[in-house]
């Protein structure tokens, strides 16, 4: 029996389950592209593949609307891959461990990639119907949305004719996302040096947070891993000498980091002044963060005498001015838009290795001349400590449009099937609408998706009876669209 077998609508909750089966992280989209390649031979339908791996699949007009203007379906096929310590998982190999509960579908300790299976299961769903009327559809599906919108940058757009595009990459149902925030990746390279040392070895584990998405979440306020272990390290240094062995924190950019672990070397004498000041130091984060974060925790466990390779003084002072002045979280909330984060920026992947310490950090906003000020001050903060600093990923923000047929027509059936009017919103969180906004002249484009909760964390889930909502509302969407 299939997990979802008994969730609706059930097409859209077995093309789900299909995909989770299939190993989908970002940089690893192949195998999940030729599952659609194989979708769209097996039902008739032309296609493009190109070498990145995105996928159109072109659908013929219903009866009737053959002369309706084209839309487009969109979404992304790749996921997220974060999942709790304690759960074995290969995200290159294993298929997701689904599970439905009290009305939610989640992945039991992994992330469920909701964002972006959803739109997919959605845009199978609509292709295998056979009783939906609809306009030619284009379903464009792109990869590695989740680490800089490269499938959609790389997209040559002259495979779309449609000039409407409905994007289902939201999570949260009612709401019609029609702006968001430019973004771009902040990546420094710092060198360090090595001198051998002695003494007793001490991990430092900063876990126990929330974490979440640095873009829908930031106004969550919410720690950061790398921030916290950041602070605890400066704290310590004035209580106590110690010597950095290694340091990791956050594995994507775009996720607010929920554990940083650093080994340290210190005299045996030191440890309980280690543990002291740890214990201090937690006490005083859990305070502040009371109500987000009050689960934090500094774990330290002592792993024997140890002969090694350390931080060179001058090299653990660049790594400790780095990940203090380090900015983090909302930088500023927008003049424009009551209660939207205009700038804000999340430093996600932290890694140390033998010669160099990288650092990787989200800068959002929806103001250009903001987004790349605050890149400027982090390649200043770089190059300052004898680094260098390099953008990836660059996307612009998705402006508003003030003349939107599509979204007018959107509101007019949510009303009409809810008797009330949807939230018309702008976002702080990125989407590929802008960049497809940019490439594609005159395209009109609203975002929508069913609830999710978590995305981008071990407690994803996805909200069954939302799913049948949206579902239902974008079939009515597609009827509407006659002309």
């Amino acid at each position: 029996m299939r997990v979802l077998e008994n969730c609706e609508p059930k097409k859209v909750f077995y093309y789900f389950e299909e995909i989770c089966k299939i190993p989908h992280g970002s940089r690893n989209t192949r195998q999940i592209s030729d599952y659609l390649v194989d979708f769209a031979k097996e039902h008739g339908f032309k296609y493009v593949q190109d070498e990145l791996n995105n996928v159109v699949i072109y659908k013929p007009a219903t009866p009737g609307y053959e002369n309706a203007p084209t839309v487009i379906l969109q979404g992304h096929m790749d996921m997220v891959c974060e999942k709790r310590p304690d759960v074995e998982h290969d995200f290159t190999k294993d298929g997701l461990n689904l599970s439905v509960k009290d009305g939610y579908v989640s992945a039991n300790g992994t992330t469920l990639g909701g964002d972006d299976g959803i739109a997919v299961a959605y845009s199978l769903a609509l292709l295998d119907s056979t009783d939906i009327p609809h306009p030619a559809l284009e379903v464009l599906v792109t990869v590695d949305e989740e680490i800089g919108l490269l499938g959609a940058f790389g997209l040559d757009c002259s495979v779309l004719s449609g000039k409407r595009m409905i994007n289902m990459d939201s999570e949260a149902e009612g709401s019609l996302w029609i702006s968001c925030a430019g973004g771009l990746s902040a990546v420094s390279h710092i060198p360090v040096q090595r001198v051998a040392a002695e003494g007793e070895k001490l991990q430092i584990k900063v876990c126990g947070l929330m974490g979440g998405h640095s873009g829908s979440e930031i106004d969550k306020k919410r720690a950061n891993a790398n921030i916290v272990m950041g602070r605890f390290l400066y704290a310590l240094k004035q209580d106590t000498d110690y010597e950095i062995i290694s340091y990791e924190g956050g594995q994507k950019d775009n996720a607010i980091t929920r554990e940083a672990v650093c080994e340290i070397l210190v005299a045996r004498e030191d440890i309980e002044a280690v543990k002291a000041c740890a214990a201090k130091a937690e006490k005083g984060i859990r305070e502040e963060y009371a109500g987000t974060d009050s689960n934090i925790t500094v774990q330290i466990t002592e792993e024997g005498y140890a002969e090694t390779d350390v931080l060179h003084p001058t090299s653990r002072e660049k790594v400790l001015f780095y990940l203090v002045q380090i900015p983090f979280g909302i930088q500023k909330m927008s003049g424009n838009i009551e209660g939207l984060v205009e700038t804000s920026t999340n430093i996600g992947i932290v890694k140390l290795s033998n010669d160099e310490f990288f650092a990787s950090s989200s800068v959002r906003s929806s103001v250009e001349a903001a987004r790349d000020a605050l890149s400027d001050k982090i390649q200043y903060l770089t190059e300052f400590l004898g680094g260098e600093f390099e953008i990836q990923g660059a996307y612009p923000a998705w402006e508003y449009r003030k003349d939107s047929p599509l979204r007018d027509k959107m509101v007019s059936v949510y009303e009409e099937m809810y008797g009330q009017k949807p939230e018309v919103v702008a976002i702080h969180a990125g989407l590929e609408c802008g960049l497809f906004y940019k490439k594609i002249e005159g395209l009109d484009c609203v975002s929508l998706g069913p609830n999710m909760k978590g995305i981008h964390t071990s407690e994803e889930v996805l909200d069954i009876a939302s799913t049948e909502r949206v579902w239902n509302y974008i079939v009515k969407v597609l009827e509407q669209l006659k002309d």
